[in-house]
């Protein structure tokens, strides 16, 4: 975002002449408060009206004005037969009060009949429509209005960003904030807040960078609602440390600041400065109790989570359904049965699964538990009119192999939402069935539904397994023309299925299009595993480089990506040292995958040795793979002892894998054993151990 700063200019400038509504006398302190709005209502309908002309009109103001603020719409409607009966309809403040009082009771059409009435457009009408049609989601005629109103001021603007902002349309928002500081109206607190939420949601920290310059610039940082929000945006962004620093910067935090940066850290996985921020704050709300407690849930330390939840019924606050729902889903999410059924009992004795998504909450959790059964007694017991639980189940089946009885249930659903179609083509796509995955993403276009960035991950996985680059490119026009929004997941699913396709170079388009707004590693995974897979090992290494560079920590895939590409390159050294800094450096523990890639890339190097050594250490058994990798490699460098250790290992890992013997049959016929290789086969015969021929999965 590029803004050219201009002068300042003065927010109001009232002439003398123009003032209505003003009297001309020395303004003194009053004896008694000025009169209530609430009080002009009930002396309106009780028949006490001003004689004073002028009185009256204000006091009529003042009526509606407490009408709009009680809903009272019968009252309103009653003072607006007194204006008509007046003759005061066209007194332009009495009409515009009127107009506010109908919007903000939702009566959208009158409101908009009496604006109509007005001789002109005039900014405070439009003001007041804007708003009304924005409070009651009708964004387009907010749209409409506000491109043909005049003298467009701050109010305008904000109304109109802020309803682009609740709708989700963050692109918009900000062009409209763009048009606005060219047009020279200076934005306040409430503007500046909405613009950053937009910024939150559309990503990319140069443009929240620019966006705090600004704030600096106008002196609107000096607002808590402001560096509320701008703390809030580093912390989406993962820029913690500019975060705290601004936090640290404010004169006086409030609560929501406190539970902004209390959040940020959580979220983050940063749990002992999560828990120095809570332990700082003066008062603590049952907001800030159930982020430590989700947070100690969310990386696995359920113990430290059930005792800090154990402070706060000690404290006197009792826990809120956000609260209960987080611990049962992170109960869910590791497996932790015992803990997630304590979680159950409570939610029935506080009498919170009542509430429908509790409901749901809970039938996921059995069903990530593995206690299928128990998940669909649940589902039997509770409401089925929320869709809610219905998807829960159809996940839990998923989740638990259960393909067929999740379809069986997804039929059954009375109205399904793009979760229930999501669930559904993710359990094939996962299940090993693609082709199932794409046929019904088709029906679910064909249905009028459409998709989420969920939905299309799965679409773009099965695409990906399949093979197809011209399904996947039609599924990426998609997603730009229905414009689904891209976060990193979906940006990463796009890379890897043009990979996987064979479209390296439009991977590459794509990723270079995004790698500066991107906060998450998912999309540089997907790029350095791609070009690895594609034999590009130096690129995939620059690109690994390039990451190590930025405020992105690798994960585990990243490394995968990164082995993979020192073993087609030979980088035995280089392959090492970043093997070894997984853990040192960045706290990523190997899995079997990363020590298969070492064993590969030992292997073809011709160490041996100090492959059979990293397998006799692994913390973990040896799997097909390794034991076929060594075997393989044994084979090219004609080691005789090492391959009989590996074959007779891969025999018991898998008696049936008919690879493994004739390999071995080869290295004994390479060193001359004849006789050997000979039983070998021979074995295979009598055992009817078959080779699986080798077959393409493109033609």
């Amino acid at each position: 975002m590029n803004i050219a700063l201009r002068p300042r200019k003065p927010f109001l400038h009232f002439s003398h002449q123009n003032l209505k509504w003003v009297s001309n006398y020395t303004a003194q302190t009053p004896p008694f408060p000025p009169p209530h709005p609430a009080n002009h209502r009930t002396a309106f309908l009780n028949g006490q009206n001003p004689h004073n002309p002028l009185d009256y009109e204000l006091s009529i103001v003042s009526a509606l004005k407490s009408c709009s603020s009680h809903l009272a719409i019968s009252h309103g409607q009653q003072i607006h037969s007194l204006v008509l009966k007046s003759g005061l309809e066209s007194n332009v403040f009495i009409r515009n009060s009127l107009i506010n009082m109908y919007a903000k009771c939702g009566c959208i059409g009158e409101a908009k009949s009496l604006f109509d009435t007005g001789s002109g457009l005039d900014s405070v009408s439009c003001n007041i429509m804007i708003g009304g049609y924005v409070r009651f989601g009708r964004l387009g005629d907010a749209r409409e209005l506000f491109d043909v109103m005049p003298k467009k001021g701050c109010v305008s603007y904000t109304s109109m960003i802020l309803g682009l902002v609740q709708n989700g349309c963050w692109n918009e928002a900000v062009d409209v904030f763009k048009d606005m500081w060219v047009e020279g109206v200076m934005p306040n607190e409430v503007t500046m807040s909405s613009v950053i939420s937009a910024c939150c949601h559309l990503g990319g920290i140069w443009d929240c960078r620019l966006l705090h310059a600004l704030m600096k610039k106008i002196g609107l940082e000096v607002f808590v609602l402001v560096s509320t929000n701008l703390v809030h945006m580093y912390c989406v962004n993962s820029c913690l440390r500019d975060a705290k620093t601004l936090f640290d910067e404010m004169p006086e935090p409030n609560m929501v600041s406190r539970n902004v940066m209390l959040n940020g850290y959580s979220k983050a996985g940063h749990l002992d400065l999560a828990r120095d921020v809570f332990e700082r704050m003066p008062t603590k709300d049952v907001v800030a109790w159930g982020t430590i407690v989700d947070g100690y849930a969310q990386v696995g330390r359920l113990a430290e989570a059930f005792t800090m939840y154990r402070a706060m019924l000690q404290s006197g606050l009792g826990p809120n359904e956000v609260m209960v729902v987080n611990m049962i889903s992170a109960c869910g999410q590791l497996m932790a049965f015992h803990e997630g059924k304590q979680f159950h009992s409570a939610t029935i004795k506080t009498g919170f699964d009542c509430f429908d998504f509790i409901q749901a909450t809970i039938i996921y959790f059995y069903g990530a538990c593995h206690k299928i059964c128990a998940a669909q007694l649940q589902f039997e017991l509770g409401s089925k009119d929320h869709v809610a639980s219905w998807n829960a189940l159809v996940a839990g089946l998923v989740r638990n192999g259960k393909i067929e009885l999740a379809r069986q249930l997804f039929n059954e659903i009375p109205e399904r939402d793009v979760i229930s179609w999501s669930s559904m083509i993710s359990g094939y796509s996962q299940s090993e069935q693609p082709n199932m995955a794409v046929e019904l993403f088709h029906e679910m276009v064909s249905c009028d539904v459409k998709p989420n960035e969920i939905t299309m991950v799965s679409v773009l996985s099965a695409i990906a397994t399949l093979g197809i680059l011209k399904e996947g490119r039609q599924a990426h026009e998609y997603i730009r023309n229905n414009s689904i929004p891209l976060n990193d997941n979906l940006l990463a699913a796009i890379i890897d299925m043009y990979a996987k396709c064979g479209s390296i170079k439009t991977a590459l388009h794509v990723f270079h299009q995004i790698k500066d707004k991107t906060c998450s590693v998912s999309p540089w995974n997907a790029i350095i595993c791609g070009l690895a897979m594609h034999g590009h090992a130096q690129l995939s290494l620059q690109m690994y480089s390039d990451l190590q560079k930025r405020n992105i920590k690798p994960s585990a895939i990243t490394f995968i990506g990164v082995l993979c590409a020192c073993c087609h390159s030979g980088l035995v050294a280089l392959g090492e040292q970043h093997f070894n800094s997984m853990k040192t450096l960045y706290g990523v523990e190997p899995n079997i995958k990363h020590y298969g890639c070492m064993v590969d890339l030992l292997g073809k190097a011709g160490r041996l040795a100090e492959a059979e050594k990293l397998i006799r250490g692994m913390p973990m058994k040896a799997d097909v793979v390794i034991w076929g990798s060594l075997l393989a490699a044994c084979r090219t460098h004609g080691n005789v002892e090492v391959g009989e250790w590996a074959a007779e290992s891969l025999a018991g890992v898998e008696p049936s894998h008919g690879g493994s013997r004739v390999l071995l049959s080869n290295i004994y016929a390479d060193a001359g054993r004849w006789e050997d290789a000979f039983l070998v086969r021979r074995a295979m015969k009598s055992q009817q151990v078959a080779r699986s021929p080798g077959y393409s999965g493109v033609i």
